[in-house]
């Protein structure tokens, strides 16, 4: 974890907490975090979500891998060490959004499990959902918008997550979604009802 480096900083407590954000939202701040190989469905799950949610009158945000490498983190490679630090920094804004009381979204394949643990000992218990995209390799591969593994498999990318670069699987996620089964909009009504079930949203009324 990285250290501090500047000094002559001190912690500045505003006037309104938490608490106080979310009773005005009407609903509890979380990170879910969406992991999984490449074309996996991450990021349409993640959208998918965030437009269910909008509807229902919540307020909340997609951090999406790509989108965020085009500011936040376009000094960043994919190196072990840069992609540690790329997930290090979403950790944190995810925090800053959580405690704004959004529901928030992060789409990353995030490979490796250590990665992810910390970003999820950085959020606390009961702020951070991890969602394992365990689509498999083979439908991934079908899909493959970017053409990146073509490139991969091709020898022309190198540290291709699934390809010559290991991904290492959650042991303890709080839902596994296999895109190749289920729609996104199937997946996205899995996510609302986790939601409700642990009292991040309210259920609707019937």
């Amino acid at each position: 974890m990285s250290k501090i480096k500047a000094t002559n900083i001190t912690w500045h407590e505003g006037h309104v907490g938490r608490d106080e954000r979310e009773k005005l939202l009407k609903q509890k701040g979380v990170l879910i975090w969406f992991t999984g190989l490449s074309a996996s469905g991450k990021s349409t799950i993640a959208y998918t979500l965030e437009h269910a949610l909008v509807q229902r009158g919540h307020l909340c945000y997609v951090l999406d891998g790509d989108n965020i490498r085009h500011g936040l983190n376009k000094n960043l490679g994919f190196s072990a060490e840069d992609r540690a630090e790329n997930i290090r920094r979403i950790g944190e804004v995810g925090k800053l959004f959580v405690d704004a009381g959004l529901i928030t979204m992060t789409s990353f394949i995030s490979p490796y499990r250590a990665d992810r643990d910390t970003a999820r000992a950085t959020l606390g218990a009961g702020n951070f959902f991890e969602v394992f995209c365990d689509t498999p390799i083979a439908i991934c591969e079908q899909r493959d918008p970017k053409g990146l593994y073509k490139k991969a498999r091709a020898g022309e990318l190198k540290g291709f997550t699934g390809i010559d670069d290991p991904y290492e699987a959650p042991l303890k996620p709080e839902l596994v979604i296999d895109n190749s089964k289920c729609t996104p909009q199937e997946a996205a009504v899995m996510l609302v009802e986790l939601l409700e079930k642990v009292g991040k949203i309210p259920a609707l009324a019937e």
